[in-house]
């Protein structure tokens, strides 16, 4: 039973550091909040607050879709983001608190949230300019992504440059996994190569965009005027990890710098694992719709006393709290 139901808060007293990690495009799914939303008027709160700076009910695309819709960038976005942050608040709410915390793409703006760098209104207005302008630019620039296994990144970086096209390296998500992204053609073809080359595997993934690529170049201008004159950071109650530079920040104005890179810059997300394990972290729970980050931390830290979980739902949150699994 969730201490905001009349329990009593989670408290632990011998415990390592936990990094909360907030998931990206990809992770969504027709029905991802409902039951949040059902049992929490918090929640319905925040999806309230996001429908009317989105201009549509974004609870109906989440519980209902259809899956076509919720796929699309401008729809999957918010819904990411709006379920990241409600699964934050409630785990908040209960006493859990985390000392670290990292986003993927997306992410990255539900952790600052949780760390309370960014109020929830601010980032979902940035969530909204965000998704809208990659929408455009999926439209306008078509381009598709690929995921490379069996090469390391700096091999694979080497070989894309070699290739004619826009096709670049796009997220280094774990040891011998690779995200490729850019024109349709030039993905095709460094598949090929990069077989050739040694990779197990090197396959496209049905994506709306070349997201992380000049491609997005367009999103990054109008990210970076939204971020430099409109957004205001607060104090971070603990660090988070850019995926630019894969570090910890906890100065909001090093923050706007990072930000504005984002969009075509990189996801450094191995790095980011493995920095997060160099400070200590031992404890990681994805926050938010899907398994994705949990799978990418299992294939980065092969050390047994990793502690890896997840809580999407409002029964995982149950057990994650009951179970006071490794949370300060």
């Amino acid at each position: 039973m969730l201490a905001s139901r009349g329990d009593r808060p989670l408290s632990n007293g011998n415990v390592k550091k936990t990094a909360f990690l907030f998931p990206g495009q990809a992770s969504q799914y027709v029905g991802m909040a409902k039951d949040l939303y059902d049992e929490f008027r918090s929640v319905r709160r925040l999806f309230r607050k996001a429908s009317s700076v989105l201009g549509f009910d974004l609870a109906d695309v989440c519980f209902n879709g259809p899956e076509e819709r919720l796929k699309q960038t401008a729809y999957t976005q918010p819904a990411v983001f709006v379920h990241s942050c409600a699964v934050d608040m409630i785990l908040r709410e209960n006493g859990a608190i985390a000392q670290a915390g990292a986003g993927h793409s997306l992410g990255e703006y539900s952790a600052l949230v949780s760390a309370g760098a960014l109020s929830f209104d601010a980032a979902m207005q940035a969530i909204a300019r965000r998704s809208t302008a990659m929408q455009r630019d999926c439209e306008d620039h078509p381009g598709t992504m690929a995921a490379v296994m069996g090469l390391e990144y700096e091999h694979v970086e080497l070989i894309l440059r070699g290739l004619s096209g826009i096709v670049v390296p796009a997220n280094f998500n774990s040891p011998g996994q690779v995200v490729i992204a850019g024109e349709v053609d030039a993905i095709n073809e460094a598949c090929e190569i990069l077989k050739e080359a040694g990779a197990k595997r090197a396959i496209p993934i049905p994506v709306g965009g070349a997201y992380h690529s000049p491609l997005m170049d367009r999103s990054s201008r109008v990210m970076a005027e939204f971020i430099d004159n409109g957004m205001e950071f607060g104090e971070f109650a603990f660090p988070v990890y850019s995926n630019v530079g894969a570090e910890a920040v906890s100065d909001g104005y090093e923050f706007k710098q990072l930000l504005t890179k984002q969009i075509s810059s990189p996801v450094l997300w191995y790095p980011t694992i493995q920095n997060l394990y160099r400070d200590g972290n031992r404890c990681f729970v994805e926050v938010g719709p899907g398994k994705v980050l949990q799978g990418l931390v299992k294939r980065s830290l092969k050390d047994p006393e990793v502690k890896i979980s997840g809580v999407d739902t409002l029964e995982e949150i149950d057990r994650l709290l009951s179970e006071k699994v490794h949370l300060a």
